[in-house]
């Protein structure tokens, strides 16, 4: 056994001897191998982080999670002709579901209308999103409070002008730390008393943040827009109780928005049920074609410098034939020839695959040190750096496995005579 591990050792000395007097055509033969690393391990850390990111922002929401509208989210049957005449969804149904959806665990309706500007005291902020829901969406998104507490049934159900903000709204219109809490703002012509203030949650992936929002009602836009606004695209989500059966609720929900509707057997629905489970499955398909791209550029890459590699080791036994010759004459064995050019191409693989990712943590710092990403998070987790590496010891030994045991092959005679 010790004869082994020591033929081995030797076999590595030979190697990282044969690297370090050749440094140029060692730092040629490893940027492909570098580009390769870097392109691949750079878009799957990308990939990652988006979607962690992605997954983070709808990690909030219960997977259970549908949405009711008058379009599809995905690929329907029902041509687009019909469709555009489906009814808005309205309050009604809103109610409707409410009262007899059995296994209901979470409801909320609400309406999309443009950005407003809110007020105090003279401060005015511009271009405030202004979210509008019932009582259900606390239960729904999972809101968290930095002080305050969101509206009632009561209140969503008689149109209260209340109000929950986003912390940075709270700090543009009353100052870093002041406590808004019972404080009225104006805005849609209306005075609306704070009762809540979210905590902080920064930019999700889709570039939406509740920092900036304000949150109100949904009765009180529908007094302002009216119910058969198309403009104002009413939606409506419901989250299963714990432990429904997740299709016999869709089925179930869809029997009641058909019977509140008076839609007969055999006609076709005039609404669309969405999944968000179906939403998450189309992320992870779109995850899945970045990866196949970002493997399919660094492959190409890595393709060049695999053939560099093995170009240069055909060349290393060349040079180095003489020497061969010597070594097994003296009683090398075949095994150690094949072990010393085999680590010469996996070491020159292996440091390539190091620099490239040295160059995607680079990057990764300098992103997290400038915010040029703002709040997106990238991160180059262990899982890719032992990709990198790992695919880089293949590459090595797949580039330097022919020269090697051609080398091992030589005849020392052959050998000798060839190199002098």
């Amino acid at each position: 056994m010790l004869i082994y591990l020591r033929a081995l050792g030797e076999s590595f000395r030979f190697a990282v001897n044969a690297l370090r007097n050749n440094k140029l055509r060692t730092f040629l033969s490893l940027m492909g191998v570098t580009v390769g690393i870097f392109s691949i391990i750079g878009v799957l850390a990308a990939v990652d982080s988006l979607e962690k990111d992605i997954k983070g922002s709808l990690s909030s929401l219960d997977q259970g999670s549908m949405i009711i509208c008058h379009i599809s989210f995905g690929p329907t049957e029902v041509p687009r002709w019909k469709r555009e005449r489906f009814p808005l969804v309205t309050y009604e149904d809103y109610q409707n579901l409410q009262r007899n959806l059995p296994g209901l665990g979470a409801i909320n309706y609400t309406m999309s209308i443009p950005s407003q500007k809110i007020s105090y005291e003279g401060k005015v902020v511009e271009s405030v999103q202004v979210d509008n829901a019932t009582e259900g969406l606390y239960e729904i998104e999972k809101l968290d409070f930095e002080a305050g507490r969101f509206f009632n049934e009561q209140e969503s159900t008689n149109g209260v002008p209340v109000a929950i903000i986003g912390s940075v709204l709270r700090d543009n219109l009353f100052g870093e730390g002041v406590d808004p809490i019972g404080k009225q703002i104006k805005t849609l012509s209306r005075k609306f008393t704070i009762i809540g203030v979210l905590k902080k949650q920064g930019i999700n992936a889709f570039g939406d943040s509740k920092d900036e929002k304000i949150v109100i009602p949904v009765n009180i836009i529908r007094r302002i827009y009216g119910d058969n606004n198309r403009s104002t695209f009413p939606t409506m989500t419901i989250v299963p109780a714990e432990g429904e059966d997740a299709d016999e609720f869709y089925a179930i929900a869809e029997q009641k928005m058909r019977a509140g509707r008076s839609i007969k057997a055999g006609e076709t629905s005039d609404f669309f049920i969405n999944r968000l489970s179906g939403f998450t499955d189309a992320i992870d398909g779109i995850i899945g074609v970045l990866t196949t791209v970002g493997w399919l550029i660094g492959g190409f890459a890595l393709l060049v410098g695999g053939f560099g590699i093995a170009n240069i080791m055909f060349v290393s036994v060349k040079e180095r034939t003489n020497l061969i010759g010597i070594q097994k004459a003296l009683g090398a064995k075949r095994r150690f020839i094949l072990f010393q050019f085999l680590f010469e191409s996996v070491l020159l693989s292996i440091f390539g695959g190091f620099i490239g990712l040295v160059m995607v943590q680079l990057i990764v710092w300098i992103l997290d040190v400038s915010k040029i990403a703002g709040d997106f998070e990238f991160v180059l987790s262990f899982d890719n750096i032992f990709l990198g590496l790992f695919t880089t010891f293949i590459i090595g030994i797949i580039a330097g496995i022919i020269p090697a045991i051609g080398a091992s092959r030589l005849d020392p005679v052959e050998a000798i005579r060839t190199g002098m």
